[in-house]
């Protein structure tokens, strides 16, 4: 029997969930996959939240191989900007033939109710290949699967400074204070995939100044020219 392959996009952060979600979409037989996509802010040039460098997203991507899709977006971004730059993206999507965006949302019910919403009636299907897998569980899948990420941003109203800019491993799950998600599922922590099953090979980074802004202390990176 001839299995319907589903033409599929994957939400991309640069960080761990979004990375283990295209390794799982990657066993299953009803997918295929067409690419990344990422939301840029313009004034940084860096992945939204997690501040990461355009230029390193794009070399995720590469090892990934595939395509990488940038959204664009300002800085302050107001919901009517952030709308306007999903529809176009939304619209360009169905034209190449994809049917599905898959997303890295773990638990979180608003989140997902927010993204079904938004791609009702656009023909586009949500998928969440990494839904309601207990946290504490998957990390450690991620870990023991070979997923090597760093922390690139934290929220100080949950974890210590000293928590950016780790490896996201065994030693800091178990570091992690008890009310932190251990996925960072609520905002905790961000990160920054570096290696794992779903490259072809790792990307070589060096750690940069820590700053804080907004709120939050993130941990720069740039990419190491080989």
């Amino acid at each position: 029997m001839t299995i319907h392959k589903r033409k599929t996009l994957l939400s991309w952060s640069s960080g761990k969930d979004s990375a283990w979600a295209l390794h799982t979409l990657r066993q299953q037989p009803d997918i295929e996959l067409a690419g990344l996509f990422s939301t840029i802010t313009e004034t940084f040039d860096r992945v939204a939240m997690h501040a990461v460098r355009t230029e390193l997203v794009r070399r995720q991507a590469e090892v990934a191989g595939l395509p990488l899709h940038i959204i664009s977006i300002p800085y302050p971004c107001s919901s009517d900007d952030y709308a306007h730059a999903m529809n176009d993206f939304i619209t360009e999507a169905k034209q190449q033939g994809v049917e599905c965006f898959a997303f890295g949302d773990l638990f979180l019910e608003d989140v997902r109710n927010y993204r079904e919403e938004k791609l009702r009636d656009t023909g586009i299907t949500p998928i969440f290949p990494l839904w309601q897998i207990p946290t504490d569980e998957l990390s450690q899948q991620m870990v023991d699967g070979g997923l090597k990420a760093v922390i690139t941003c934290i929220d100080p109203k949950h974890l210590p400074n000293e928590f950016v800019g780790r490896e996201f491993n065994h030693a800091l799950l178990q570091d992690l204070p008890e009310a932190v998600d251990c996925c960072g599922e609520y905002g905790e922590f961000h990160s920054f995939v570096f290696a794992g099953p779903m490259f072809n090979h790792p990307i070589d980074i060096e750690a940069g100044e820590v700053v804080e802004r907004d709120g939050f202390v993130f941990a720069d990176l740039s990419p190491i020219s080989g």
